[in-house]
């Protein structure tokens, strides 16, 4: 069978069949293949087990986990045992562990369990590793896409080394997507890859190495497809894009991508740039989040960071809500869209939220105090007998609606929890709110 002929053949995916078969093919991660480093000791066939420690691979989707297990069982000589959370159980795992004690105590050979997925585990399917990972029985690669803070439960995170993946740089995808055109393993010449090629490759691949080797696979089945016998066609960017229609975006409704983006979102409209509160907004429709998620946001940002500096953030904010509720998607970008430019380019002051955020740490440690005697209610029988209400003056009695008295209790005279800011519409309210003031303290 030709190299061409295997490409369209059904065989095993590219990205698999190019998994690097020792740590010097890794690309990427430099930070972890130090000399010295967990991930070298483990995969040093003459480093003593004492020496080796349990890791957790923490990274997103195609950054190498799997490849530095598999690397790292290739090279140690170490028997390698590979569990998936997602199709495994606590009896697996408890087999593996009785398997490791009879290989340890028999021939001297340790084992070393990969469980992928490893978020996918319950606490108790968890607490099952807990003995191997202890008493030393086998040695603990797992491999998450998921933060272990919240995934992984503590006594295992605390027997373990935590070891983050970076994202592969567009350098490290183009060593990998020039070895798999070339490599026999690859696609072994059957086809070349025009430049404008490789860059879209790189581009969509989104720092993720299966993507780039799906896409490129894809790509070179195109290329073929619509080649001449006997002529090595060319890959272009046309064939990619047939090939991948959209780059990957790396979005988790439930994981850290999923916050770390709304963060940057509602930083990026609270620090003015609405360019970059856009992209962020896009890149959470795109990824299919819930647009009343973005809504909600949206309307915590019009009350928290634009406050009274422009009262109209908050309206808008709302009305985006209900016009989303009301259309749907994808026209409910429009009104997200127009929020979030609206809110970002605004005046902002946060001097209301720091307010009440005052009040009730006031509150919480007890300084409260009674309500003074003529603000309570008078209306009940035997009220004003207690002395309700006695002595309240009616603002509306005056001139301006403003008459001095006393509102806070006692207990908090003179505490001051609203202080505007000299921005927006704030300047006027600050303005005002200081004759008030002045009004109600009698001066």
């Amino acid at each position: 069978m030709t190299s061409a002929a295997a490409l369209l053949s059904g065989q095993t995916p590219l990205a698999v069949r190019m998994r690097p078969v020792s740590l010097d093919e890794v690309a990427g991660q430099k930070h972890l293949l130090r000399a010295g480093s967990p991930i070298v000791a483990l995969a040093d066939p003459a480093a003593s087990s004492p020496g080796a420690v349990s890791i957790i691979l923490w990274g997103p989707p195609g950054t190498g986990k799997t490849t530095l297990a598999q690397a790292i069982a290739r090279s140690s000589g170490r028997r390698f045992v590979e569990l998936s959370a997602i199709t495994a159980g606590v009896k697996d795992v408890r087999e593996v562990m009785q398997e490791a004690i009879t290989q340890r105590d028999l021939y001297g050979q340790t084992t070393i369990l990969f469980l992928d997925e490893i978020h996918r585990f319950t606490k108790a399917q968890q607490d099952a590793l807990l003995p191997g990972v202890e008493n030393g029985w086998v040695l603990l690669i797992a491999a998450t896409t998921e933060n272990p803070s919240f995934s992984v439960i503590s006594p295992l995170l605390s027997r373990s080394l935590l070891l983050t993946l970076q994202p592969l740089t567009d350098d490290d995808i183009g060593v990998l997507v020039d070895r798999a055109v070339t490599d026999a393993r690859g696609l072994n010449g059957a086809v070349t890859l025009a430049d404008d090629a490789r860059a879209a490759l790189i581009r969509l691949a989104s720092g993720d190495a299966r993507r780039a080797l799906t896409g490129l696979e894809a790509a070179a089945a195109v290329a073929l497809s619509n080649g001449e016998d006997g002529v090595v066609p060319a890959a272009t960017a046309d064939d990619v894009a047939q090939a991948v229609d959209k780059a990957l975006l790396r979005y988790d409704r439930q994981g850290d991508e999923h916050y770390d983006v709304i963060s940057a979102f509602i930083k990026s409209i609270r620090g003015s740039d609405p360019d970059a509160a856009l992209h962020y907004l896009a890149r959470m429709i795109e990824a299919g989040e819930d647009p009343r998620f973005i809504a909600r946001r949206l309307v915590i940002s019009a009350s928290e960071d634009v406050g009274l500096a422009d009262p109209q953030g908050l309206v808008i904010a709302v009305a985006a809500a209900d016009a989303v509720a009301f259309i749907g998607m994808p026209e409910g970008r429009i009104p997200l869209a127009e929020a979030t430019v609206y809110l970002a380019t605004t005046a902002k002051s946060n001097a209301a939220y720091s307010g009440i955020d005052a009040a009730i740490a006031d509150i919480r440690s007890g300084g409260f105090g009674r309500v003074p005697l003529h603000l309570r209610d008078a209306h009940y029988p035997g009220a004003k007998r207690l002395g309700h209400g006695r002595g309240y003056v009616y603002p509306h009695d005056s001139e301006f609606g403003i008459l001095p008295q006393q509102y806070l209790p006692d207990e908090l005279q003179g505490r001051r929890y609203y202080e505007p800011k000299n921005l927006g519409a704030e300047r006027d309210i600050s303005a005002r709110l200081e004759r008030i003031r002045r009004i109600l303290d009698g001066r």
